[in-house]
This record gives C-alpha cells, structure tokens and sequence, in this order.
C-alpha cells in the first residue's frame, strides 16, 4: 500500500469501558480532532454488566458527528476498535438493538458455564480461550432464553447476534451487521483458530444457531461506507487491546505489552506463529486478508474495575486524585488483597472468586494493597507466558492505569524489567490509525516516554509471595 501523505486523515471510534470516543488521526500518527461521551455499565448485581444498546449507539454517533465536525481535514477511511468480549442482540434488517449490551464482566451464566468443564480442555484447543462467562457464547444463549424480544426475533428470522463491534460496524455503515472481524468473533468463542470461521460443534455445545451470525471477515475489510460520511468507508474493526500494541508502530517481540484500564492484558506477539499455551489465551492479533498474526496473551480481569470496587465500597469519590499519593505514602501495604473483581482471569480462570483483605491497615494501606494485586496479577503473566517464549527484554505500560506511577514502579521492581509508558497512553485509537494509514514507517511516537527502572523491593516481593499462597490456598477450597 502506498504511504498516505501527512495531511491525509483518518477517523477511529474507540468504543471502550468508560467512553465512547472519536479520533481524527494524520497520517504519522497526531491528533488533529477528537470527541469523547463518557459511558457507565449498568450493574444490577455483582454478576452483571451491561449497557443500554440504544444509549451506547447514541453516544457512539455524537461523539463520531463532533470529531467529523471538528476535523480540519476530511478523513479518508475509518477505523473501529471495540471491547472484545462485549456481545449484542440486534434486528438484522434494522440494526436496531434488541437488549441490552452485555459487558466481557458480565457473568451472569456461570452456572451454564459450569456445566461444559468436562469440556474445558478440547475448547482451549479448539478456540485458544478457556471455558469462561466473560466470553460471548454463553451471553448469546442467555438472551436467546431470557429475552422475549430476541426468541421473537429468532422466530421471526430476522435476529443477528454477535460481538458487539459486528453490531456497532453495521450501525456506523447505516444499517444492520454486513461481517464479523476475526479479532471480535474469535471472542464469542464459537470460532476454530485453525479455521478462523464459526465452528459448528461450538455451536452445538453452547446450543446456538449458526443462522443470526455475521461472516467473519478479517479486520481489514470492507465493512460499508459511514452514514455520517457516505464519502469515508469503515475499512478497519478490531478489539482494543489488539489495537494498542500497534500504538507506536511496528511490534517487538522482545516487548511485553501491558494495557491496563478496565481490564488489564498482557500481550506477546508472536507473528505468524501460533503458539499455544496451557493456561493462556491464544489468539488472532490481525487479519488483513493477505496474512494473519497471532499474540499469546494473559488477562486480568480486576484492574480499573478493581479500583472501581474499591471506590464505591469505601466511597471516595475523589480516588484518582487521592490514589498516587496514597502509593508514595505506602511504599508497600502491609495487606494483601484477594481480587476477585470480575472473577480471576489467567493463568488460574476462576469465575468466582473472593473479594477480601488479608491483614490490617487503614485507607491509604488498603488502595496500595489493590494496586499491589494488579501488579501480581501482572507478573503471574509474565511468568507463565516466559514459559512458552523467551523473557520479554522490556515491559510497554499503556492505558487509563499507567497514569499512576506507583503501579509502574511496582512492576518494574517485581519484574524485574525496565518499564516503558510512552507519552500518549490511550494507545487504542492510535494504533488502529497505525493499521488504517497501512502502518507507516514514520509514525510518531509523540515523545521518549517515561522509563522506571527496575529497583530491589524485597517488601513487594514478600508481598508477592504471601498473596500467591492465599490465592492458591483459596483455589485449593
């Protein structure tokens, strides 16, 4: 592909945890517009999270209409990039939604879930993931049983369902799903690695018509041209955290990538390899129709919810102001926390799981300790993911999350790594720009970034191990 010229523009929608946003981007990776609308899941109970279909489009669409109106240049394609495992219901003649959106947090279906266990191992091997509610299939089978709106759609022949981003694309391009990237399907789990397509014995196990799905298609595709824009095609749909690791350019595999928000992911591309792992999730990094890359990734699923958590549990409302301060004054906690937030992803995959202290201490002792179980959460990753590629040489801290710097150099000590945060840290849009402007060679990276060297910390590391002993003694129950 030809190298887009500076002026050339192109429009990203970041539909994320928190906000849905819209990015105009040059062609070296700078900013020349954006719009934000901020978003908050609803959660009815602790199993579930989900937002409002028609609130979520609506907010899509103002903030896509504010960065068109704003940009000084017309953008030339668009790109979207999505949370992974959030999965929608909608009318394929109209696009509208049928339900609400449920969140990857949601859980509401463990107990199906639990019912396929004897299974867990041929679905690892069969998709990469491991056999969890957070992922779609089990969140379509609960709205085909428990929403009237969608058995009737069903019936009638007209439901669509899917990853949201499938939903999303169809609404940007003026109408109902046309085609499903493989980054977003591949998260309902219903789709084969080796095939890269809906898997028919996936269906059957979760009890799913194949019928209401969109194709898969690879992340670079023609997904129609934008309603707001007739003139930009939608080009590009992936997931957020694939996108991120292409927020400064080409990808290392020597580079662990760490983007923490809502979530928290650790991420090692692996090129054309797939490379399995036991307790790891393998996956397509991107397709673009001419090759296919593949990541080996770890999750954590408590790290902004984490905080979340703890904010509403302890009501402080000023948290994010409050919490950097409270790291310099608690160098190490002397608590350790259990943190079941959203259930306890890689390498242990419990859906339910203790939310609890260990130890005493105040406020201040309490939101060290939550951070402290993220960075855990993180090196337990690093760990395993160490046993199936050589040790990462450096650690690329992105998201919401590496604005504190107490989290960074806590992870830089345990790990033992130098701690790359780069200027920018909402590196999801910018590297579906990298992707939509054919991933340039002088793409900028906006400044050197922040490095925290590694430093000993026995405390942290005493930490470390006394939380390691306390999960294992809590999965051991």
């Amino acid at each position: 592909m030809p190298r887009p010229e500076p002026e050339t523009a192109f429009l990203v929608v970041d539909q994320g945890g928190h906000a849905s946003r819209a990015f105009i981007f040059d062609a070296r990776g700078r900013t020349l517009a954006a719009a934000t609308r901020a978003i908050r899941a609803r959660r009815p109970d602790d199993l579930r999270a989900e937002y409002d279909g028609a609130e979520l489009w609506a907010q899509v669409a103002a903030a896509v209409d504010e960065a068109l109106a704003a940009a000084p240049v017309a953008p030339v394609a668009a790109g979207l990039a999505t949370q992974r495992s959030n999965a929608a219901c909608w009318d394929r003649t109209t696009g509208e939604p049928l339900g609400p959106v449920l969140s990857w947090q949601d859980r509401r279906a463990w107990r199906a879930v639990e019912r396929l266990r004897g299974r867990e191992a041929w679905i690892h091997e069969r998709t990469g993931l491991f056999l969890t509610p957070h992922y779609g299939a089990s969140k379509l089978r609960w709205c085909l049983d428990h929403l009237p709106r969608v058995r009737r759609a069903h019936e009638e022949g007209r439901l669509g369902y899917g990853p949201m981003a499938a939903w999303l694309a169809g609404r940007l391009a003026g109408g109902a799903a046309r085609g499903a990237d493989v980054v977003n399907a591949s998260r309902t789990q219903l789709v084969a690695l080796e095939t890269r397509d809906w898997d028919d014995e996936l269906l059957a196990l979760f009890g799913l018509p194949r019928d209401p799905l969109p194709p898969v298609v690879p992340n670079a595709w023609g997904f129609g041209a934008l309603a707001a824009a007739p003139e930009v095609p939608l080009a590009l749909v992936t997931g957020d955290q694939n996108a991120a690791l292409f927020a400064y350019g080409e990808l290392d595999e020597a580079t662990a990538y760490v983007n923490a928000g809502t979530g928290a992911f650790v991420l090692r591309a692996t090129g054309p390899r797939l490379v399995r792992a036991g307790r790891l999730l393998s996956g397509v990094l991107h397709a673009d129709g001419e090759r296919v890359e593949y990541v080996l990734e770890g999750t954590v699923n408590g790290a902004g919810s984490a905080l979340a958590w703890f904010e509403r549990t302890y009501a402080v409302e000023d948290l994010t102001q409050r919490l950097e301060g409270w790291l310099a004054q608690v160098p190490v906690s002397p608590l350790v926390f259990l943190n079941g937030v959203s259930g306890l992803g890689s390498p242990f995959w419990r859906a339910r799981f203790p939310v609890r202290f260990e130890g005493e201490g105040g406020l201040a002792e309490r939101a060290a300790a939550v951070v402290e179980s993220i960075v855990f959460m993180l090196a337990v990753n690093l760990e395993e993911q160490a046993r199936y590629l050589p040790a990462p040489k450096r650690i690329r801290l992105t998201g919401g999350l590496a604005n504190l710097g107490g989290l960074a150099q806590r992870l830089a000590d345990l790990a033992g790594l130098v701690v790359e945060r780069p200027p920018g840290l909402e590196a999801t849009a910018r590297g579906t720009a990298f992707l939509l402007a054919g991933r340039p060679t002088d793409w900028e990276a906006g400044g050197a970034p922040d490095v925290f060297e590694p430093r000993p910390n026995p405390g942290l590391e005493a930490n470390y191990e006394r939380w390691r002993t306390a999960v294992e003694r809590e999965l051991g129950r």
